[in-house]
């Protein structure tokens, strides 16, 4: 199943290529707030599932064209997103240590909406595109056996970076508000075949960047659930970021179009806007790719010593 926020963050879900409005039939869910509803659907899923299902067979639904698409998990509790966690093409065979930070709930933007890049004077701005992991129920010491039993769902996630701010801080790199596009929908984990092998993709303005899959992750899904939940208690509604492949990294600027997609969870699209219309090479950041990959130590195209 694929659950969405629609217009005016109107609950709904996928179907084909319309939305079905679900809001009447989780009207009981108490909520102040988009995120209150969908954490509540979440919560209780298995008590709605059936009848949201019945309620799309039997709509006709409204086409997409007609409406505009939000982010499906606005403002979570916890935004926690991984660093360093790919082998860069298994350029690194030992898997560095484990590492996250959280990044600002409020970062986060829908389909459509626009990345402002802002005026301080940053090495570059960087797109990474990555798998990111919706929780389905408390989470706290979870076994990596166990990891699975409570991952809810699927979605594409974009961690925006502003190299070369502060080199010893990911807060002012990751967490300006709009630096976390995230969509077109959630997708519910059982329609995900192997979120260890899927295919991740992110154009800008049509041309191919970033093209990696999953099995890359330096430390797979379940030992970094673990690991997460041995910290931090995720609830319903949590996104945690597995971390990005940087060997298609390229700069972000005026007027880009970006898209990205991994496996079937949808194709996410922003724009991009920088009132001082700055310019970098267009093409892959082979320095911080070589870099990061540990071909190289030294800086180039983008200059910051910041890996993730």
């Amino acid at each position: 199943m694929k659950l969405l926020f629609f217009n005016n963050f109107i609950p709904g879900v996928l179907k084909d290529d319309t939305v079905v409005d679900i809001s009447k039939i989780i009207s009981d869910i108490p909520h102040v707030t988009a995120h209150d509803w969908m954490a509540g659907l979440i919560s209780n899923f298995s008590k709605y599932r059936d009848l949201i299902q019945e309620t799309a067979l039997g709509s006709s639904g409204i086409p997409l064209k007609k409406v505009r698409l939000r982010q499906p998990i606005p403002n979570p509790i916890n935004l926690v997103c991984m660093a360093g966690n790919y082998s860069e093409n298994g350029a690194i065979t030992k898997a560095k240590p484990l590492n996250a930070f959280l990044k600002s709930p409020d970062s986060i933007i829908g389909p459509e909406d626009t990345v402002i890049l802002p005026s301080q004077q940053a090495d570059i701005f960087h797109h990474e595109a990555e798998l990111a992991i919706v929780i389905g129920k408390q989470a706290m010491n979870v076994k990596a056996s166990d990891a699975y039993e409570y991952i809810f769902g699927y979605v594409n996630f974009i961690d925006i970076s502003a190299r070369g701010l502060h080199q010893d801080s990911l807060f002012i790199g990751k967490s300006w508000n709009t630096f976390g596009p995230m969509g077109p929908y959630l997708v519910t984990a059982d329609e995900v075949e192997d979120p260890q092998n899927l295919p991740v993709k992110l154009w800008v303005n049509g041309n191919l960047r970033q093209d990696y899959t999953t099995a890359d992750m330096g430390v797979d899904i379940p030992r970094t659930f673990e690991w997460v939940t041995s910290i931090v208690s995720l609830n319903p509604g949590d996104v945690l970021s597995c971390g990005t492949n940087h060997q298609g990294l390229s700069a972000l600027q005026n007027n880009d179009l970006v898209q990205m997609e991994a496996g079937r969870l949808g194709k996410l699209t922003v724009n991009v806007k920088d009132v001082l219309d700055r310019t970098w090479q267009r093409e892959i950041d082979k320095d911080t790719a070589n870099r990061v990959a540990e071909r190289t130590t030294t800086g180039g195209f983008g200059q910051s010593p910041a890996n993730f």
